[in-house]
């Protein structure tokens, strides 16, 4: 467990508060767990960026009118902190009851708190239900891997030594698995998730892919980290020109969680899938 998250709300009985409440949010260290792959804040061999979407937000109009709508928060993967997601919620839980004279006025004090928490500029969108709606639900791209025949035996820890590539043949695909889960290091809850890895490079085994994958399925690590560590791993094994990796995280709380990361600049399709 990351040590900073024994302090965290996660696991324990919280009383929600109504009323804006910055002091809710809690921010934890990504210094621990870069460490634990060998990296610092000035070694990250990516780019990124953590999504949050947030489907139950509401605050009150001056008048005392409630509004919803639907929130996405856009966290540097280079930022000091995580925010931890419970704390997440109590928050946004605290602007139920509170009057804002706008939307923007909302937005601003979003941008400032999560800022302030995440330790570098964090990107806000608050968005109507129809805007959202009409996005529609997102497949993902490339090839869809889990039905392949693969015979499985390691669930607790990842298991980068099973993957296989083919040296000399350069390809360029997308593939992707609706197998990942992992579990929370603190409450020890399943985390439902999808992932998609994005690469020009050696060729890699889809089936040795998907075996690594399954090997999170007892892992206990925060989303971020599952994905940064199934980057490094990939880009460890194939030396690509290029890569991304990215997951989609089914929701808990309202909340889901949807980390990118890779080699180039990207401009992530937020849209949510079918079990978002």
């Amino acid at each position: 467990m990351h040590p900073a998250a024994e302090d965290s709300p996660l696991g324990k009985a919280s009383e929600y508060i109504a009323t804006y409440s910055p002091s809710l949010l809690f921010p934890i260290p990504r210094a621990a767990k870069w460490a634990e792959l060998g990296l610092t804040a000035e070694t990250l061999p990516y780019t990124g960026v953590d999504l949050w979407n947030c489907f139950e937000l509401s605050w009150l109009l001056p008048s005392g009118k409630p509004v919803v709508a639907i929130g996405e928060f856009a966290i540097p993967a280079d930022s000091p902190a995580i925010i931890e997601s419970k704390s997440f919620k109590l928050y946004l839980n605290s602007l139920n009851q509170t009057p804002f004279a706008s939307t923007e006025s909302l937005v601003q004090v979003l941008v400032t708190d999560l800022s302030a928490a995440a330790g570098k500029p964090v990107g806000v969108r608050v968005r109507t239900l129809a805007e959202v709606a009409a996005e529609g639900v997102a497949t993902l791209p490339g090839r869809c891997i889990d039905e392949l025949d693969v015979s499985i035996s390691n669930y607790d820890q990842p298991q980068p030594q099973v993957l296989r590539c083919t040296a000399g043949t350069r390809v360029e695909e997308q593939l992707h698995s609706h197998l990942l889960k992992s579990n929370c290091p603190v409450t020890g809850q399943p985390d439902w998730g999808s992932v998609v890895v994005d690469y020009c490079g050696p060729a890699l085994d889809p089936a040795s892919l998907l075996a690594y994958l399954v090997s999170f399925r007892q892992h206990a690590d925060f989303h971020e980290q599952c994905v940064e560590r199934i980057f490094l791993d990939l880009q460890r094994l194939l030396q690509p020109e290029r890569l991304t990796v990215y997951a989609r995280y089914v929701r808990r709380g309202g909340l889901d969680i949807n980390p990118y990361r890779s080699t180039h600049a990207l401009q992530p399709d937020n849209r949510r899938l079918v079990r978002q």
